[in-house]
């Protein structure tokens, strides 16, 4: 017995020897082979030049400034001679460094398993930079690298559309490697929407390097996927025009020109702000006075502000009535003014005082007659009303190319019950009909809207022509309303800008093309019931005067171009923004957009 426990002791001290032997000459030779590979060979990512944005001429909306990264060699001691004095060659070399910022971003990033050079400096321009490149890398202890920067040479003109990269944090960081890598991304406009293609995709390299870092040979490279531009649209020549119109007339307002096809040639939106003041970090200074600016300047109202549509949304009320109830839209209604619903003794009024009189489709669109439209909807319901102003794009996201768009409201029965958990009342549909009440949309949806009223397609807005040499594909869909009753409402709108009761006749009747469309007043205060006379738009507080909309296309007949405006606070829509309409389609005249087709061949033929 005691002979087989000795025997068994001697074996379990072979096993444990012969174990200790696979892990020392065979299980740690493949670690430490791995290490010994690591310490000879280093695997490094190469950056992607981000692509470049450009218009439909090929001017630089957004570009890559050429210039200089620095470094400072790693495992110098901060209080030695060797890492002041290159300091000290830095701060002689560009008199406005910092050198306690200098030395706060190497003693940050200097650890002692780094082997790579420390960048303190992320980008010096080329023409600063090139008179003292030759001294400054003869020091081996400064590495120059080429670098690039962002730039927006238009500015405050594409700020809104364009957008601006800034420096990802750890969010951005973790859900992509390129941002990781590079330490930038898209954080508004065409940059974050489009941030996946212009930042390209990594490259690598592997060399072998020796016990003390150097680099010996490469080894491997498989270079990155750069300057994936994007080509738009947009004619930044007529962007800037408009911008400057509306900056010079001293108003408030949201501007869209856009093909009839969706490609939109100008989106202005003021006031605006400068991007390139966030590429490198915006100051407190700056980022206080954007935020306190109550017109919001940060806001792209494009598509994150939400208007009542006023008058603008009858064209679509009429559509939806003579969809669900055929010849019903046809029928002439008496304006007296004002109308009651049931026994109530409230007064939904129209906006003129005295009534219309007799009114027709035609009229009512001329006029902008609002009792018309209480009464066809009525009969509709608000239901139908809204499922048909929803299929025009009205109420929904158009598809634009441009980060997290407003859907805003147009409200049906059910919408209501969740938001308020309340039941709907009738004279509740009866001011949905004319654009108030919950009715909210944005600019972009009006401009869609407004070319399906010229086309009868219903297409998706697009600032992107080319994507990384790809063209963009265009979406369109046909929808099917009465012909007869298309017509009868683009012939109000040919009216409210060409008959002498129009309510845009003033502005826009004496055009070198003809130009259709419709004016609204979008009412951001409530008016009394005891109130017998409303106030001019002008002699109240500028914050309680209407948004003025107008919605446009041209030329009337063959129909290649959307105008869509709304001024803020700017009480009439024709008189407020029609002068505006008026200049840009003088421009866009004048700059060929019409070719051969000039007022006095559009006459031709009777309306």
């Amino acid at each position: 017995m005691k002979y087989k426990f000795i025997l068994l002791i001697m074996v379990a001290i072979w096993i444990l020897l012969i174990d200790r032997l696979y892990e020392i000459s065979i299980k740690s030779n493949f670690f430490y082979e791995r290490l010994a590979k690591e310490n000879t060979e280093q695997k490094s990512s190469l950056k992607p030049i981000r692509g470049e944005i450009l218009d439909k001429d090929g001017n630089y909306l957004a570009s890559n400034k050429m210039g200089f990264s620095l470094s400072i060699r790693p495992h110098i001691r901060r209080d030695s001679k060797e890492f002041n004095d290159t300091l000290d060659l830095l701060k002689e070399s560009f008199s406005d460094l910092d050198k306690d910022l200098l030395r706060k971003v190497y003693k940050k990033k200097s650890s002692p398993y780094n082997h790579k050079y420390i960048k303190v400096m992320d980008f010096i321009p080329y023409d600063d930079m090139i008179k003292i490149y030759p001294i400054l890398s003869m020091n081996e202890n400064i590495q120059i690298e080429s670098s690039t920067k962002r730039d927006y040479p238009y500015g405050k003109y594409l700020a809104h559309i364009i957008g601006y990269i800034g420096k990802a944090n750890k969010k951005d960081a973790s859900k992509d490697s390129v941002v990781k890598e590079v330490g930038s991304v898209g954080k508004a406009g065409l940059e974050r929407y489009y941030n996946s293609i212009l930042q390209g995709e990594l490259g690598h390299r592997v060399v072998k390097v020796n016990v003390v870092n150097k680099e010996l040979k490469e080894l491997e490279r498989e270079n990155p996927k750069s300057n994936q531009d994007i080509k738009l649209s947009l004619d930044s020549n007529l962007q800037k025009f408009i911008y400057d119109t509306v900056e010079d007339d001293n108003k408030t307002a949201v501007i869209i020109v856009m093909k009839t096809s969706g490609g939109i040639l100008a989106a202005v939106s003021t006031p605006s702000y400068n991007p390139n003041l966030f590429v490198d970090g915006i100051s407190v200074k700056n980022w206080k006075k954007i935020q306190s600016n109550l017109e919001h300047p940060f806001t792209n109202k494009l598509v994150h502000a939400l208007y009542p549509p006023g008058s603008t949304i009858k064209m679509g009320v009429a559509l939806a009535t003579s969809k669900e109830l055929g010849n019903a839209i046809l029928k002439h209604e008496h304006c007296r003014g004002y109308i009651n619903v049931g026994k109530s003794k409230h007064k939904f009024r129209c906006w003129s005082h005295w009534g219309h009189g007799d009114v027709d489709l035609r009229k009512s669109i001329r006029e902008s007659c609002d009792v018309f439209y209480y009464n066809k909807a009525l009969k509709l319901g608000i239901n139908k009303l809204a499922a048909n102003l929803h299929s025009m794009g009205l109420g929904v996201k158009s598809g634009v190319d441009l980060p997290k768009e407003y859907r805003g409201i147009i409200p049906d029965k059910e919408w209501k019950r969740k938001r308020y958990h309340q039941g709907w009342y009738i004279g509740e549909t009866v001011i949905s009909a004319i654009g108030q009440g919950y009715d909210s949309v944005t600019l972009m949806q009006m401009a869609r809207y407004t070319a399906f009223l010229a086309t009868g397609n219903l297409v998706t807005p697009h600032f992107a022509t080319i994507i990384n040499g790809k063209p963009y594909e265009e979406k369109s869909k046909k929808l099917n309303f009465d012909n007869n009753i298309f017509n009868s409402i683009r012939n109000g709108m040919y009216d409210v800008c060409n008959h002498k009761r129009g309510t845009a006749y003033k502005a826009l009747h004496n055009l070198p093309i003809l130009v259709a469309g419709k004016t609204g007043t979008a009412q951001v205060i409530s008016i009394g019931q005891d109130v017998k006379k409303r106030a001019k738009e002008s002699e109240m507080k500028y914050f309680k005067r209407s948004h003025a909309w107008l919605t446009t296309y041209a030329p009337f007949k063959n129909p290649k171009y959307v105008v869509s405006i709304i001024v803020e606070h700017g009480g009439h829509g024709g008189s407020a923004a029609g002068p505006i309409a008026a200049k840009i389609y003088r421009w866009m005249f004048q700059h060929n957009y019409f070719g051969e087709q000039s007022k006095a061949f559009l006459l031709k033929g009777d309306y």
